[in-house]
C-alpha cells in the first residue's frame, strides 16, 4: 500500500513538471478608425468607422510545449473580427489554425490552415512600414499574396545564421482551390534584409496561378527603406481568376477579372522615426495589367496607390495614427461605381495585447 501511494506520489509531481513546460497565450489586437472616403459612390463621399485601420482587430491563442532536447510542440488559433459591430470579420471564423513540432536542430514543420510564403516574405523582409507590416485599410501589396493564406498546409521552415528558407504544399482534396506548392528564401543580417519566394496555386481545373516577388530592406538609425517586386501570371480560364483579380484594394472592379493574364507590382517606402513615440511613413505602388481577350489584348491597364502615415505611440501596446491615401487607374480597371481617381483619410487608436 505503502509503495503503491509513493508511487502515485511520483507520478503526481511528474504530471505537475510536464504542465509547468507548457504555456497558453491569449493575444490580440483592438483597432477602429474614422475615415472619410471621397468617390465612395457615385458623385459622393463616404465617412465610416473602419473595423481595422492599421490592423485587422483580432484573437488569438498560441500553445508551446517544452518537451526537452530541444524540441516543442506549437499550435496557434486566431480569430479576425470587426471592431466596429463586433462580427466576424470573414466566412473562416478561424483565419489560422495550425499545429506543429519545432525543433532547435531540424526547423519547424506545421499543419493546417497558415499564411502562405508571399504573405510571410512581404511583412518579414520588407514589410510596407516598420511599425506595422501593411495598412489594413488600404494594402494594394497584399492584393497580390494569392490569398495570403491557403488551406490544408503544410510548412516547413529552417533557419542557419542569417538564412531562413521555407516550403509549402497544400493539397486540394478533390474539391479545394487551394492546392499549392512554393517556397522563399530570405537573408537578413545588421541592416539589411532581402529575399524572394514563388507560389503556384492550382484549381479544381487544373489551371494555375503563378507568383513571384524580390525585394528588401534597409535599416540606418532612424531611417528604413524598402523596395520590391511581384508578379501574379494566370492561367485563361481559370477559377481563381476572379478571387486573384477582384482588386488590389478590395473594391476595385476590373473590366475582364476572369481574363487577367499578368499584373506586375513595384513598390517602394521609407519611413523614419522622428522621436522615441513618433514615426512617419510613406509608401507608393505602381501596377500594371494585362490580358487575354483580344479586345484588351493591346491595353495595358495602370494602378498608382500613394500613402502616407503618422504613428504615435503612447505605450508599448497602445498608439494612434493618421493616415492620407490616393488612387489613380487607368485603363481596364476602375472602382465598382467607375470612379479612376479615390482619396482616402483616417484616424485611429490601436491596442495590442
Amino acid at each position: 500500500m505503502k509503495k503503491a501511494a509513493l508511487a502515485l506520489t511520483i507520478l503526481a509531481g511528474s504530471t505537475t513538471a510536464a504542465w509547468a513546460q507548457s504555456s497558453v497565450t491569449l493575444y490580440g489586437i483592438v483597432d477602429a478608425a474614422v475615415r472619410y472616403t471621397s468617390n465612395a459612390s457615385v458623385g459622393s463621399s463616404k465617412k465610416t468607422v473602419a473595423p481595422g485601420g492599421m490592423s485587422q482587430s483580432r484573437l488569438g491563442v498560441n500553445v508551446t510545449e517544452d518537451m526537452g532536447g530541444g524540441l516543442k510542440a506549437i499550435a496557434n488559433l486566431e480569430h479576425r473580427l470587426n471592431s466596429d459591430t463586433g462580427t466576424v470579420a470573414a466566412a473562416d471564423f478561424w483565419r489560422q489554425s495550425w499545429v506543429g513540432i519545432q525543433s532547435a536542430d531540424f526547423g519547424r514543420i506545421t499543419i493546417g490552415r497558415q499564411y502562405n510564403i508571399l504573405f510571410d516574405i512581404y511583412t518579414s523582409t520588407y514589410a510596407s512600414f516598420k511599425y506595422s507590416p501593411y495598412i489594413e485599410a488600404y494594402k494594394p501589396e497584399i492584393g497580390l499574396s494569392m490569398g495570403a493564406r491557403q488551406d490544408n498546409m503544410v510548412k516547413y521552415l529552417f533557419e542557419t545564421g542569417p538564412v531562413r528558407g521555407e516550403l509549402q504544399v497544400s493539397a486540394g482534396e478533390g474539391n479545394s482551390q487551394n492546392k499549392s506548392f512554393g517556397g522563399l528564401l530570405r537573408y537578413s543580417q545588421g541592416p539589411i534584409a532581402f529575399g524572394g519566394a514563388y507560389l503556384q496555386v492550382e484549381d479544381t481545373l487544373g489551371k494555375k496561378v503563378k507568383g513571384y516577388t524580390l525585394g528588401g530592406a534597409y535599416t540606418d538609425g532612424p531611417w528604413y527603406l524598402n523596395l520590391s517586386w511581384a508578379q501574379n501570371k494566370f492561367d485563361q480560364g481559370g477559377l481563381l481568376g476572379a478571387a486573384y483579380t477582384a482588386g488590389l484594394l478590395g473594391n476595385v472592379l476590373n473590366a475582364a477579372a476572369n481574363d487577367v493574364k499578368k499584373r506586375d507590382m513595384i513598390s517602394t517606402g521609407v519611413a523614419y522615426q522622428l522621436t522615441p513615440q513618433l514615426n512617419l511613413g510613406a509608401h507608393y505602388w505602381y501596377a500594371t495589367q494585362t490580358h487575354y481577350s483580344a479586345a484588351l489584348a493591346n491595353t495595358k491597364s495602370k494602378g498608382h496607390y500613394f500613402a502616407v502615415v503618422a504613428d504615435y505611440a503612447f505605450s508599448k501596446r497602445t498608439d494612434a495614427y493618421v493616415e492620407l491615401d490616393y488612387t489613380k487607374h487607368n485603363g481596364a480597371v476602375l472602382f465598382s461605381n467607375g470612379a479612376e481617381k479615390r482619396g482616402g483619410a483616417m484616424v485611429g487608436l490601436r491596442h495590442r495585447f
